[in-house]
């Protein structure tokens, strides 16, 4: 097999402890199995710094599309209508959740490199008194920017909505405490930041409105509301579970712990982003998102001035040497992206920026 590490922003560059934990066989009906998914429950609501009188947290197979797909297609109602925040490719897919599903839904939209304002989410509040519900993506992958949501929680609040975010790529890696920011829903996957494989997704809610969302759902699967009534007598799942993931992601959060929690993670993602950052300043690629808005996560890069290479080309031989990226999601300028999250260090960083100068003296002899 060939080996690189991932560049990504997940799925990512596992540990090999983390990988051996799927070397194991489980049922789905075991006790002890069963306990696993308990603990995990408990420890992301002790990430999320919320009690469990207040909240409670549910795991949902699938990716993390299936868990936003399932909070926005069972809490919000017929009679509901929801605000969406977009300032990228995953804030533009919840309005692809809302159309399949028949939400009443209205958008505001902003630019990729600009983070959405809270001033602008209180007036669109005010003068559309049906909205119920908003809902917005924290880590916006698109391009890198790490969204305000805790200026716009305020404000949803104020007004006495429902607030649903898509921490897809930014629990686990950035503080981010839940109830103080007045968030309702929010939802992250294994594979992102808490360094666990794909398989599921998980939602932390608050208990009263999850209640209130009973036979609200639009879909049998992703009925979140029926998803934590079966999970709370004893941890066993609706349906199948990814028991091989269950089991790595697990130890996928022990080894958060030992690490020194999210505050430890996530000094280590940005001291890697601003390597990578400094790196490629200095070999003239520029960064897409100014420095106050960008996250800790992943990086979106022009391309150097007079440029005469494809990404694929660009992408073959950094990953021949040991090392995979991204190519670029933003549609109006030529762009790649970079991610520093995983078992990513130092090292793989200088050696990333090392090929890339490489690469670029070979393109241009």
């Amino acid at each position: 097999m060939i080996h690189y590490k991932l560049l990504t922003p997940g799925p990512l560059t596992t540990t090999d402890t983390v990988k051996q934990e799927m070397m194991t066989d489980h049922c789905t009906w075991d006790d002890d199995y069963k306990q696993i998914t308990q603990r995990i429950r408990g420890g992301l609501l002790k990430l999320a710094k919320v009690s469990e009188e207040e909240y409670t947290a549910v795991l949902m197979q699938g990716s993390g599309t299936f868990g936003v797909e399932s909070v926005l297609t069972s809490v919000v109602g017929k009679e509901d209508k929801l605000l969406i925040i977009a300032n990228g490719a995953y804030g533009e897919r919840m309005t692809d959740i809302a159309d399949h599903a028949g939400l009443a839904y209205t958008v505001y939209h902003e630019h990729y490199n600009q983070v959405p304002k809270a001033d602008t989410v209180k007036e669109m509040l005010a003068k559309d008194t049906q909205i119920t519900h908003v809902a917005m993506v924290h880590s916006e992958t698109t391009s890198g920017i790490l969204n305000d949501i805790e200026a716009v929680g305020k404000v949803v609040k104020e007004a006495g909505k429902v607030f649903i975010v898509d921490a897809m790529s930014s629990f686990g890696g950035v503080e981010i405490p839940v109830q103080d920011w007045g968030i309702d829903f929010i939802v992250s996957s294994a594979n992102k930041c808490i360094q666990g494989v794909p398989g599921f997704s998980f939602i932390i809610a608050r208990k009263p409105l999850l209640e209130e969302s009973r036979g609200k759902a639009r879909s049998l699967s992703l009925d979140l509301y029926d998803q934590w009534k079966t999970m709370e007598v004893d941890g066993k799942w609706r349906f199948t579970s990814p028991t091989h993931v269950v089991l790595a992601f697990a130890k996928a959060m022990e080894e958060l712990e030992a690490e020194g929690g999210i505050f430890a993670r996530h000094k280590r993602y940005a001291d890697n982003n601003r390597l990578l950052i400094q790196g490629m300043k200095e070999l003239g690629i520029r960064p897409f998102i100014d420095e106050a808005h960008q996250g800790p996560i992943i990086t979106t890069f022009y391309y150097p001035e007079h440029a005469d290479f494809s990404f694929q080309e660009m992408y073959e031989y950094i990953k021949e040497r040991g090392y995979a990226i991204y190519p670029g999601k933003v549609t109006e300028a030529d762009t790649f992206r970079v991610g520093n999250i995983g078992e990513i260090y130092r090292e793989d960083i200088e050696k990333l920026c090392s090929l890339m100068k490489e690469f670029l003296e070979e393109r241009n002899r």
